[in-house]
């Protein structure tokens, strides 16, 4: 098969989609790989380690989509790439169909093969999100003590505290790997954190294993409304697989706020769980509404992309290569997990969460 590997496009990423240890894999198991100039630079990964590792390195995007069999992205084909992408091509990616309808229609009407790296699934696991979660989880923390500073807007208190002044209240809403990864990361700076979660059981796997400073809630839209007053920093962390992310603070709870506190949505890909979050860049990652801060960067992990990339591509290799080995409808057929990662498939739609989402 032949693969091909873009250059992440979209605001400030700087991701790649296959190493060069991925190329030598796929190399050794018989495909070409062809890679865009400069696509792992930002990365770590200079044009001449690729071609060590056996890949073709061409200059054009149009080039890559051209030639390859099989498309390999981080993120979600943006506009101009849209024209690029042929019929009954393979992009394996990130697409978050439910929060971008123009994309979704788009690639229905690219007659193009859409495996979606969020929605493989196995054993209730999302095996090719759980990286980048725990990247964004972790960075969510770090970017809300940030814009918690009164210089970013916030209103000028420290995560931790220190000896004889209260540290900050976070409130994480969402006890899987984002909120996992949050609550832990908060913990550690010494900040008093709660988790509100639906699931008991979660809850009470998250009592046993979180540190002393760690709290769980029921989340309910009444137990969130007692908590705002006191809560200096938000991670919205909620996750529906392939739907549109719930909204669990609308703009009128966002009065029971103190002025500068941060609301940080790491839901933003489907959509966001707080009525006021709206797609910013690591250009502009922050915005106020009601003097509340909001930082909703659809692609926290593209700030550490040494970090997030290799994190990424140890995920989705073995997953690449049974594609390539097999070709999609075979290796989708013998494997269960890879083909509830089919979203679109030759102009129509096959995962139910994006059909409801817009009533396709």
């Amino acid at each position: 098969m032949k693969i091909g590997v873009p250059k992440e496009i979209k605001n400030n990423e700087s991701r790649v989609a296959l190493t060069p240890g991925g190329v030598q894999t796929m190399v050794k198991n018989g495909h070409a790989v062809y890679v865009e100039t400069n696509a792992g630079t930002n990365s770590g990964f200079s044009n001449e380690q690729y071609r060590q590792a056996g890949a073709q390195i061409l200059s054009t995007p149009k080039e890559i989509f051209d030639i390859a069999d099989m498309i390999m992205k981080v993120k979600e084909p943006i506009p101009q790439e849209y024209e690029l992408i042929r019929p009954n091509q393979l992009l394996f990616t990130y697409f978050h169909f439910a929060s971008n309808e123009t994309l979704t229609h788009a690639m229905i009407k690219s007659d193009s093969v859409c495996l979606a790296y969020e929605t493989v699934e196995i054993n209730n696991t999302l095996p090719l999100l759980i990286p980048m979660s725990e990247v964004a989880g972790r960075m969510s923390i770090q970017e809300g003590a940030k814009y918690l500073e009164k210089p970013k807007g916030g209103k000028g208190i420290l995560l931790g505290g220190v000896p004889g002044v209260k540290p900050a209240n976070v409130l994480v809403l969402g006890g899987g790997i984002v909120g996992t990864q949050a609550a832990l990361m908060a913990a550690g700076l010494g900040a008093n954190v709660t988790i509100a979660d639906i699931s008991l059981p979660r809850l009470r796997y998250l009592s046993e294993i979180m540190p002393a400073n760690v709290n769980t809630v029921m989340s309910s839209q009444y137990n969130i409304e007692q908590m705002l007053p006191l809560t200096d920093l938000v991670i919205g962390a909620v996750l529906i697989p392939g739907a549109k992310a719930p909204h669990l603070i609308s703009k009128e709870m966002l009065k029971l706020m103190q002025p500068g506190s941060v609301l940080v949505d790491v839901a933003i890909d489907q959509g966001g769980c707080f009525e006021t979050s709206r797609p910013t860049t690591h250009a502009e990652p922050v915005y106020q509404v009601e003097g509340i801060q909001h930082y909703c960067v659809a692609n926290i992990p593209g700030a550490v992309p040494f970090t997030s990339t290799l994190a990424l591509t140890n995920a989705t290799l073995p997953y690449a290569v049974k594609l390539a080995n097999l070709g999609w409808e075979k290796a989708c057929e013998e494997n269960e997990d890879l083909r509830k990662g089919l979203n679109i498939v030759n102009g129509n739609v096959v995962c139910q969460a994006v059909a409801d989402t817009f009533g396709l």
